[in-house]
């Protein structure tokens, strides 16, 4: 009889079409144990995510407003990962992947408005079973490109069935316009069997800093509203 369940075996299907022969073999050796951390990786997923949720309703409670538009998470892919370990010339083991790769799992909160942005991280950051490992402001300091969004890369344990296992995430904290402006700059930039200019690159750039003024002038309107609401 086959043990495997009908998800099980979609599952696998699945990632059999998604990946490359020798990835596959990769994947045999250690099928069992990866697909364990991954699932580690997807218990760290929803740890943050409940967090951010209270903190958003919790806002919503106090100020009459949601801070967060939207939440997007996901797991790298076994290719990812396979191929970033590659180019660190790190040994594909398990233990490698836990401590040299950060963003395995990540997640994306697209917020209202920059003040949002910190006010969440901040709350975040306060919280005394989250450890921050990195952070890096390209709000503040935008990249070169125009992008712009704050990342940090936390641990947070889990509680396992016998055990508590600390998990890192990478997390992306925007507005509505930055992740806007990043998600067009990745389609136009890595558009198929097209030449990406450098005048395009300075459009994109124009762009970006349209992005930016439109996020100060309705972060300084909401400002006005509250001072309004408060007089």
């Amino acid at each position: 009889m086959n043990n495997k369940t009908l998800n099980d075996q979609e599952f696998e299907k699945k990632m059999q079409a998604l990946t490359d022969e020798a990835t596959l073999e990769w994947m045999q050796e250690k099928s069992r144990e990866f697909m364990k951390i991954i699932a580690y990786y997807r218990c760290a997923l929803m740890e943050i995510e409940t967090k951010f949720n209270v903190l958003n309703q919790e806002y919503s409670l106090q100020h009459d407003r949601n801070p967060i538009n939207s939440i997007k998470s996901r797991i790298k892919s076994i290719p990812s990962i396979r191929e970033k370990l590659k180019r660190k010339d790190i040994p594909a083991t398990l233990e490698a992947i836990e401590e040299n790769i950060n963003d395995v799992a990540g997640i994306r909160i697209i917020c209202a408005f920059p003040e949002d942005v910190y006010t969440l991280s901040e709350a975040l950051l306060k919280q005394d079973d989250i450890t921050l490992i990195a952070k890096k402001d390209y709000i503040k300091n935008p990249k070169p490109n125009g992008y712009r969004s704050l990342h940090l890369i936390v641990a947070v344990p889990i509680f396992l069935a016998s055990e508590k296992r600390v998990m890192k995430v990478e997390i992306q904290l925007r507005t509505i316009a930055m992740d806007c402006w990043a998600s067009l700059e990745h389609q136009l930039r890595y558009k198929k069997d097209f030449e990406f200019t450098d005048d395009m690159a300075d459009e994109l750039l124009e762009c970006a800093k349209i992005s930016a003024e439109l996020d100060a002038r309705m972060n300084a309107l909401r400002d006005r509203l509250d001072l309004d609401e408060q007089n």
